[in-house]
């Protein structure tokens, strides 16, 4: 696979791409039942749908809001109503799995001497909480969150943040990594050199922008710059 030229610092996605959002469920399968998949599946599209709506409809709240907001009407469409419940899903998104190819990968990226970032749509105080209990905090240089917009991706205004933090004037400098197909595209379309991660395998919406590399796993970007 080519590789990406004149790259200058990679940027991550993080919920999907380097932390598993469906853990939490997963781990808590026993009591929710056979259908902690669904619920987890259901839950995680409702999450993107409320950032998606809230930008149009200009009604920001941040991410860990929206988090609640998307498990209570997943646990409510599937009937769940155990006690506590809900507060123990909760707290554990706040210590999700990190995928086991991320570390490597950071790794691997951080030694080509490339600064490393996180662009998410998560508050900063639930990327911190993520980072720590994987043990990333040392391998990236900034954990970059839409609060500092206001909006959220696929807004041309977050990507642009990863910019301006960065102090990077050309968007090609930048790899963005993105195992979420509309946050790949659309970072694509903004102008950065995008790896999309085929975690699950997706098509590519049909949307503007086309990711430059599809990898199978994180394991294969550092060759890539």
């Amino acid at each position: 696979m080519a590789k990406l030229e004149g790259v200058r610092a990679c940027v991550f996605d993080a919920y999907g791409t380097l932390f598993d959002v469906h853990a939490p469920m997963r781990k808590l399968a026993a009591e929710i039942g056979p259908r902690a998949d669904e619920i987890s599946k259901l839950w995680r599209q409702k999450q993107l749908e409320y950032t998606w709506l809230r930008s149009l409809m200009g009604v920001h709240a941040d991410f860990w809001h929206v988090t609640g907001d998307a498990l209570d009407y997943a646990l409510d469409a599937h009937g769940v109503e155990e006690p506590g419940l809900r507060d123990e899903i909760m707290a554990l998104y706040l210590k999700l799995d990190a995928y086991p190819d991320a570390e490597p990968m950071l790794k691997a990226v951080k030694a080509k001497s490339q600064r490393t970032a996180i662009l998410s749509n998560g508050s900063p105080s639930m990327l911190d909480a993520a980072v720590r209990s994987a043990g990333l905090e040392r391998l990236f240089d900034f954990v970059l969150s839409v609060e500092d917009v206001g909006i959220y991706k696929p807004s041309r205004r977050v990507y642009r943040l990863a910019m301006q933090k960065l102090q990077i004037q050309d968007a090609p400098s930048v790899c963005f990594v993105s195992a979420n197909t509309w946050d790949a595209q659309a970072a694509a379309q903004f102008g950065f050199q995008v790896a999309r991660v085929d975690r699950f395998g997706l098509r590519d919406d049909n949307i503007p922008g086309r990711p430059d590399r599809l990898i199978k796993d994180l394991s294969e970007l550092a060759a890539l710059i």
